[in-house]
Parts: structure tokens; C-alpha cells; sequence
């Protein structure tokens, strides 16, 4: 199969709306950044030097515009981006606590990206990928959940390695139970997925991290399990096999999208390896993670997600230069 693009994603595309307090405290300020997890994926993806394309929908409004002219940018291609006259473009309302760290709500009810239908779908370029992405925002409801689930499937069909990021977003489901169950059909349909620490405890329950992450990977048959732990680094699961690996300690501004850069460039990695995850070395893996966790610690570094996305040489240079970020309790220490 002879393939255009290294990664073609499904996904959502939204503006991310970060509010703060005016100096004289009487009204708020909005910044809007352009973002939407696949679309970030596929920006920090193309951030180093991948060709990448989406599959989504924005409204006929003043964000749809700006959203298919800022992902360009950013080098993602839109050909697969449909343009809604119905239905509005959906906002995402992000709350930065003292550290950086990010909390969601979103005006998302009928909304563009929710109504992505199958018949919006561009099957031959999801075929013209060498990896398919995805992830769970458009599992939330239906159209979008059946188009989501039907552009995976296609994928997987047709043998095209799917990736899976099942990003939990709580205020978006109608109740947990169900929730579980679509985001669980989602890694039924995966090859290599990323959780955070948070979605591992969702999807199989507390214990030791080690065992849940292999007990995950093994219930699924996925041949690459990576468990990020935000600053206490990451986890790969790969066979029986486990590995661990720190962060880089950067000034942390905005955790927006930090996740996103770290599977931009997981995904990246792999491919310019060209080796199956079977295939690789745990040195291999090792210096995968490290890479991956340089590039989610950088993003982490400037407000914004699609605009935080570092790109190689910072990568390497982070982690050249910059020490491992130490932590009193961290696990596997």
C-alpha cells in the first residue's frame, strides 16, 4: 500500500478557551488557542517532520475558519475537515490551577464535531495512512460515536496500525458506566494505546500499576501500552515486559495538551524507526520514552496546546540538557 501520510486522525477540533481575571478583577479575559486531541497529535506529530491529516468537522462560524487555518499552519493536513452550516463549533473552557495543571467544560451539546456522521468520512484517506488515530471526545455521543468507531474499524481492515488515546473527559458522558463501556470498545479496536495514570485506574481498577498496566495490555492484545504519569514520567508495557522512565523538570505554565505532545511524538518515534513494537529494543524503547517525555514536558512550558508543540531540536537538546525532575515519593524511583 503505497501511503501519503505517516498519520491520519479522527477525531475533534475545538477551540480551547482559557480564562483569567482583569487586573481590576470586574470581568474575565479569554485567550483561545486552537486545539482537540487528535488535532494535537497530529500537529506535534508534524512539529517533526511527520505528514499527518485529519478527519473531523467545525461549524460555518468565526472558529471553524480560524481552526482549519491555525492546524494548517501548524502542518496538518484538512482536506478530511468538513465544514457544518448547522451546527456551531465546539468550545472547550480550560481552568489553569496555581501549577499549571488544567481542568475542562465544554459547550459541546450539538455541536460540530459531535455531529461528524459516517457518511462525512473520507475512507481512502484514512487508507492513504501508515497509522490511524483516535480518540474518546467523539465517543461521547452519537453521530460522531458510529463515524468514530467506523473510520477504526475501516482502518483496521484494511491493516493499517490504529492508535488510541482514550482521553476521559467526564463532564461529557451521560454516566460513568456507559462511559467505560464505549471507551473499553475503543481499546478492543486499538494496537497501541496511551492512558494517563487516571484512565488506568478507570478502565482496570486500583492495585499496583505494574499489574494493571500488563493485565490492560494483555485483555486488549496490545502490542504497545504506554501509561503516562505526568510528572512522575511514564510506563511502557510491551509483551510481559515493563519499563519506566522519569520526566524532565521544566517550569510547568499550561498541562493543556502536554499528553498530546507526548503521543506526537511516541507516534513519530515508531515510524521513523520503522519497526514494529515487537521489534523494538528496550534500549529502543528506553530512548522512545525519554524523547516522548521531553516533548510533553516542553509543551508543558508555554500556554496553549497546538502552539506549546516543541519540535526536534528542543527535544533533543531537553533531553541532553535538562535533568530528570526529581520527586520525594516517586514510584519505581
Amino acid at each position: 500500500m503505497n501511503s501519503t501520510f505517516d498519520i491520519v486522525a479522527v477525531g475533534e477540533i475545538l477551540v480551547d478557551f482559557v480564562s483569567r481575571e482583569a487586573e481590576d478583577g470586574k470581568k474575565l479575559l479569554l485567550e483561545g488557542n486552537p486545539g482537540g486531541a487528535p488535532a494535537n497529535v497530529l500537529a506535534a506529530a508534524s512539529k517533526l517532520g511527520r505528514s499527518t491529516a485529519l478527519i473531523g468537522k467545525v461549524g460555518q462560524d468565526g472558529f471553524g475558519p480560524f481552526l482549519i487555518r491555525e492546524i494548517e499552519i501548524a502542518g496538518v493536513d484538512t482536506q478530511g475537515v468538513v465544514t457544518d452550516p448547522k451546527h456551531p463549533t465546539t468550545l472547550a473552557m480550560v481552568t489553569l490551577d496555581a501549577t499549571g495543571n488544567r481542568s475542562f467544560g465544554f459547550y459541546r451539546s450539538q455541536t460540530a464535531d459531535v455531529m461528524l456522521c459516517p457518511e462525512d468520512l473520507d475512507l481512502e484517506l484514512i487508507e492513504k495512512g501508515r497509522i490511524f488515530h483516535f480518540g474518546s471526545v467523539t465517543l461521547a455521543a452519537e453521530p460522531a460515536r458510529s463515524a468514530t468507531f467506523a473510520a477504526a474499524r475501516h482502518a483496521k481492515s484494511k491493516g493499517i496500525p490504529v492508535s488510541y488515546d482514550p482521553n476521559l473527559r467526564p463532564p461529557l458522558w451521560e454516566n460513568m458506566k456507559e462511559a467505560r463501556q464505549v471507551i473499553a470498545e475503543g481499546m478492543s479496536l486499538a494496537d497501541i494505546a496511551k492512558v494517563s495514570d487516571e484512565e488506568l485506574f478507570f478502565l482496570a481498577g486500583d492495585g499496583d500499576l505494574e499489574e494493571r498496566s500488563l493485565a490492560l495490555a494483555a485483555q486488549y492484545g496490545l502490542k504497545l501500552l504506554v501509561v503516562t504519569r505526568g510528572p512522575r514520567g511514564c510506563l511502557c508495557v510491551r509483551g510481559g515486559e515493563v519499563w519506566t522512565a522519569p520526566t524532565f523538570d521544566t517550569p510547568c505554565v499550561d498541562t493543556t495538551g502536554a499528553g498530546d505532545a507526548f503521543w506526537g511524538a511516541t507516534l513519530s518515534q515508531l515510524l521513523e524507526l520503522a519497526k514494529t513494537p515487537e521489534e523494538l529494543s528496550g534500549e529502543e524503547i528506553l530512548s522512545l520514552m525519554d524523547f516522548s517525555n521531553a516533548a510533553g514536558s516542553l509543551a508543558t512550558t508555554r500556554k496553549g496546546a497546538i502552539p506549546a508543540m516543541p519540535d526536534r531540536a528542543a527535544i533533543q537538546n531537553c533531553v541532553a540538557t535538562v535533568p530528570y525532575l526529581e520527586l520525594d515519593k516517586r514510584e519505581n524511583a
